[in-house]
């Protein structure tokens, strides 16, 4: 790994990138299935094997029994619902001009082009996690190859996309809370990949991206002490060696922020 030198990174954005994000050095872990910051009580960085498969379309509901009405009988064995209010060709969907073309297969144009993004038909969750913001505030997750292996990952986004983080900064009341700063959620890297100053280049790009967005501070919260395989947020030194300082200094869980521009 220090023999190479080309390195690439890539934003997490669709199937394909998202197959590049590396597992954990612990298996017990998987960032492609982990929720831990996008949910306040009950995420969890565990390895979940069903998440990493597109949810199956769920069952069409069938009736358990007839009517003594004869037209509502009809209706119902019917395989598409009757709507006499629809297009007058059977089966033609109905348009809405003021809901997101994206939304319904067709260009709006009164609303802003949007880059697509997977559909929960045809993703897992987590990246249908990571992609809720494209076309918005942009991808969430970065992935740095070497050679055209993944060898580091890094989640982050606005504030308001985990809510974790938001319940972790209310223990502090003496941040600041206006501008919300972004936030960096997760940083690895592989263990053979470890010592390279990797994981610290992919904050540096995500540094940039931020800034570019036009947020005015990044925050992150590293656990004081933690096992360095099953910590999403690496250490304090980690961030200070990143430019981060201490905002609000814990024992246990300090708020390092850097402020950008």
């Amino acid at each position: 790994m220090a023999n190479t030198n080309r390195v690439t990174i890539i934003d997490v954005t669709d199937g394909s990138a998202f197959a590049l994000v590396p597992p954990c050095a612990d298996p017990g872990f998987d960032h492609r299935s982990c929720d831990y910051w996008e949910d306040a009580d009950r995420g969890s960085k565990a390895a979940r094997l069903d998440w990493l498969r597109a949810d199956p379309p769920a069952p069409a509901a069938r009736p358990s029994s007839s009517t003594s009405n004869p037209f509502l009988d009809e209706a119902a064995r019917s395989a598409e619902p009757v709507n006499p209010f629809a297009a007058p060709t059977r089966g033609a969907p109905t348009v809405n001009p003021f809901l997101a073309g994206e939304d319904q297969g067709e260009d709006n144009p009164f609303a802003p082009t949007r880059a697509a993004r997977p559909s929960a038909d045809d993703a897992p969750r987590k990246l249908r996690l990571l992609t809720r913001g494209v076309g918005v505030a942009g991808s969430y997750a970065k992935v740095l190859l070497v050679d055209d292996e993944p060898a580091a990952y890094c989640q982050f986004g606005p504030l308001t996309a985990y809510p974790r983080a938001q319940r972790t900064r209310e223990l502090y009341p003496a941040l600041p809370d206006a501008p919300l700063p972004a936030v960096i959620t997760c940083v690895a890297t592989t263990a053979e990949a470890r010592g390279a100053g990797l994981g610290q280049r992919l904050v540096e790009a995500v540094i940039d991206d931020l800034t570019a967005r036009g947020f005015a501070a990044v925050e992150t919260y590293p656990e004081v002490g933690a096992v360095p395989n099953a910590t999403s947020a690496a250490t304090p030194a980690f961030w200070e060696a990143a430019g981060f300082t201490r905002a609000a200094d814990d024992d246990r869980f300090p708020v390092m922020r850097r402020e950008l521009g």
